[in-house]
């Protein structure tokens, strides 16, 4: 089992060429502990994890993986530091099945290290022999999160994995995540559309608004905050 370290990240800007879309960003997440990225669309939270991961032009800041700066490094020096990051992409290789998917994520892991995605997902071993284009969106969400998982970060990033799926999936995905958080090997952000999905997950959040940090805090506090709530993120966003 790989062991949790902390993220932090010092005023972060960064954006796309010469666009900002991240400004002056600073919050820290501590060994094993959950921070959700909220916000309403557009206002730069799937920038922000594209920028942890290295995808973007960054414009100045750090960003401190267990106290190791690596935002000089590229994406693929992150991943080998300990950065997993499961894009709302999903990013499966369509062209291929899902065990040579799920190979692509060992690194330098023995091939038998397959087992522990289909211990997460049985459902990924009934369909091994499948491609990747052969799946539907919640499998395809499933084979992602197991091919970054089976690499074991320190770290990992994921960005809206619930989007667009049934609840029965959502369910299914949201039990791994907790499995994952609970077992201590990993600091875990996400970013979630589904408010309440988000709040019984994280112990933290961050709301963005116009790439930058508008509330910071307790998930406790926010669920309790129904004022604050609408005017970030909208009415309704609370059941």
């Amino acid at each position: 089992m790989t062991t949790a370290v902390s993220l932090d990240v010092r005023n972060l800007s960064a954006g796309y060429g010469p666009t900002r879309v991240i400004e002056d960003v600073s919050f820290s997440v501590a060994p094993g502990s959950r921070l959700a990225v909220l916000g309403r669309n557009g206002v730069g939270k799937t920038s922000l994890f594209a920028t942890i991961a290295g995808h973007t032009r960054r414009y100045g800041g750090e960003i401190r993986l267990g106290g190791t700066d690596i935002a000089p490094l590229a994406p693929a020096a992150r991943a080998l530091a300990g950065l997993g990051y499961v894009p709302q992409t999903r990013d499966v290789f369509s062209t291929l099945t899902v065990e040579e998917n799920l190979s692509v994520g060992l690194k330098k892991r023995p091939k038998d290290a397959i087992e522990e995605a289909y211990k997460l997902f049985p459902r990924l071993k009934e369909r091994r022999r499948n491609l990747g284009s052969q799946l539907s969106g919640g499998e395809q969400q499933m084979l992602s999160t197991a091919r970054t998982i089976l690499g074991q970060p320190t770290v990992l990033l994921l960005d809206e994995p619930l989007e667009g799926l049934a609840p029965v999936i959502c369910e299914e995905l949201t039990a791994v995540f907790s499995a994952l958080a609970q077992q201590g090997g990993m600091t875990i952000l996400l970013v979630e559309q589904r408010i309440q999905s988000a709040l019984d997950f994280a112990d933290d959040v961050i709301i963005l608004e116009r790439g930058r940090i508008a509330w910071s805090g307790a998930s406790a506090a926010l669920a309790g905050d129904r004022k604050t709530v609408e005017h970030f993120l909208g009415v309704g966003g609370l059941h």
